[in-house]
């Protein structure tokens, strides 16, 4: 089974989704790859705190607090932590690019947990170039490395291949999981969920490969 998962960094139900897709999966034979998603593709000129920026978009602080407060506490009981009053909001575009330098050596799903973790629990500005060499050296890979791929364009091209694709197909929300190109599942679902639907799909699949 194939499942193209597209995601942005910053994401609070991405970072659930990839958590409850992960369990969803054992013991089934499935390759999961990771696409590129911008939730917000704006510029951020200078890192500031995510409640100011989500306060002044979903309007006033106490909006965002409540929003904050329930995918939080739903997080939690997944086992992350999601502490918004050290979260810095930042355009993730250059953050993607990193996640297809580790695709290159395989570690594209730690990569993006590792970004995720950084962003989510650490405070870590992840529009920041050194600080996204820094996180990719957090988990032994080579951070002067990862530094001068982020410093010239490479990735850049692959990154909006998954951008384009994702508007191609119609995506407008994300975590959204493709499977095996023709199946679309939408949303941070339950484990339990996300296992039944892979099940049901594997049965049709089987059924229309049968002669």
């Amino acid at each position: 089974m194939d499942i193209q998962a597209w995601s942005d960094v910053v994401c609070p139900w991405c970072y659930l989704g990839k958590r409850r897709l992960e369990k969803a999966l054992k013991g089934l034979d499935a390759t999961v790859t990771y696409r590129a998603y911008q939730l917000d593709p704006s510029p951020v000129p200078e890192p500031l705190p995510i409640k100011q920026v989500m306060a002044a978009k979903f309007g006033g602080p106490e909006r965002a607090e409540q929003m904050f407060a329930q995918v939080t506490a739903i997080a939690a009981a997944d086992g992350l932590t999601l502490d918004f009053d050290r979260a810095i909001a930042a355009n993730t575009f250059t953050a993607h690019r990193l996640i297809t330098w580790a695709a290159t050596q395989e570690r594209q799903a730690d990569m993006l947990d590792a970004l995720q973790r950084a962003h989510f629990a650490g405070g870590v500005d992840i529009g920041s170039v050194p600080a996204l060499a820094a996180v990719a050296g957090s988990i032994g890979m080579n951070e002067a490395v990862a530094l001068a791929y982020l410093e010239s364009d490479a990735g850049t091209s692959a990154v909006n291949t998954d951008v384009n694709e994702a508007r191609e197909l119609g995506i407008t929300s994300v975590p959204t999981f493709v499977v095996d190109g023709k199946y679309a599942i939408q949303g941070a679902q339950e484990p339990a969920t996300l296992r039944t639907a892979f099940e049901e799909i594997a049965r049709r699949e089987a059924v229309e490969a049968s002669p």
